[in-house]
Formats: structure tokens, sequence, C-alpha cells
């Protein structure tokens, strides 16, 4: 069973991450939101975050929220574009707390550790973060195509790339980094736990020595 979903944090004023995460896309060169829309677009995300609780985010729809919240559909549709974009929405609070750990957070997952030790703290973290809000993050990532090609798995590719060529990891980078990636797959770690009875405690010793082989082939 999934844990309770927590409150929907309201994003504060000059978050110190604008601009270094970007979960949610910007709408290209659009303004940003007027108050009254911003104030609409956050209620509209306390009604969904409240009823992916009650039913679940893979039963949410975008027809509920907008009958919950009491506006037309069309007003949630203009919001958030579609369903996908509205579980990526909800989702960007959660993954604005594993970015910031793993970006400026302390050691091991931090800058301040050596990079072998960052990236074994980052599959563990990863691994523990999105099954704590399985339900959302299967939601979510339904649509493979933008799983794969949305900001957050970009930056999470990324900030592997970048630890893979800091302990000198030789070799081709980026597919490697893919292949981390793929072990890290919440559609695979809640078959693996939930169908083939695996702990998360065994999923992150295996993380581990996948990252010790890459390490000490370098």
């Amino acid at each position: 069973m999934n844990e309770p979903l927590p409150p929907l944090v309201r994003p504060s004023e000059g978050d110190p991450l604008d601009g270094l995460i970007d979960f949610v896309p910007p709408a290209g060169d659009q303004p940003r939101l007027r108050a009254d829309a911003a104030r609409n677009r956050a209620r509209l995300l306390e009604v969904a975050a409240r009823l992916a609780g009650e039913c679940g985010a893979g039963n949410l729809t975008m027809e509920a929220v907008a009958t919950e919240a009491q506006v037309g559909k069309g007003t949630v549709f203009r919001r958030f574009g579609d369903r996908t974009g509205l579980l990526v929405a909800l989702l960007d609070h959660h993954e604005r707390e594993l970015q910031a750990a793993f970006l400026t957070g302390p050691p091991p997952l931090g800058p301040d550790a050596p990079p072998a030790e960052r990236l074994r703290a980052f599959g563990a973290a990863v691994l523990r973060h999105e099954y704590a809000h399985r339900d959302l993050y299967l939601a979510a990532g339904a649509d493979a195509s933008r799983r794969f090609s949305g900001p957050a798995n970009q930056l999470r590719l990324g900030h592997l790339c970048m630890l893979l060529r800091r302990a000198e990891v030789t070799g081709d980078v980026e597919l490697m980094a893919q292949t981390m990636l793929g072990y890290l797959d919440i559609h695979l770690v809640d078959h693996l736990v939930g169908r083939r009875g695996m702990s998360l405690e065994r999923l992150e010793r295996g993380w581990g020595d996948l990252v010790e082989r890459f390490v000490k082939a370098a």
C-alpha cells in the first residue's frame, strides 16, 4: 500500500533552485502567471492531490478535478495540457526535494563527497524516494516517450554522466548512465518489490555492485 500523499507545498518566493531545477518545463516565452491565475492553478493542484490521495493517482481524471474544484473541464486542460501534465505538476515538489538533495545537499549525496560515493548514494536515494511516492511516479510515467524525454529524467541523466566522468570511467558514458537509470526505473522497481518479493535493501546492494563494476573498470 502506498504512503498517503503529503500536503501540497506551495512554492515560496525566490526559490534558490529556480533556474537550476526545471521538472515542469516552462511554457515557452509566455509571461509568468498572473496572481489570480497562479492561485487558481495552486487550488487545482490541491484538489488533485487530495483526490489522488483518496482514490489513487492512477484513477485521477481531469473531469474529477474539474468537478471537485467547481470549474469547467477546459480550465483544467488549459492549465496542465493533459492528465500526464497534471500528474507531472503534482510531482514537482517531490522531485524538487530529491533534486535539491543530490545537487546541493550534504554528502554523500551532495557535492562534497567523492564521485563514487555520490553515485552509490544517488541510486539509493532515487530508489527510496520514488518507491515512497510510487503511486504518483507510476501514473505520471505511464507515457514512456515523455518519461524518457522529460526534464527530470534529463537532469538525472546529466548528473550521472557528470559523476561517471569525474570518477574517470571510460567508454560510452551516456549509455552507461542510461543503463543505470534503467535499473532505477520505478516500473521495474515496483515489479521487483511487489511481484518478485525483493527488498529495497537488496536493490540498493545491487546498485552498489553496479557502481562498483563501472568504477573498478576505470
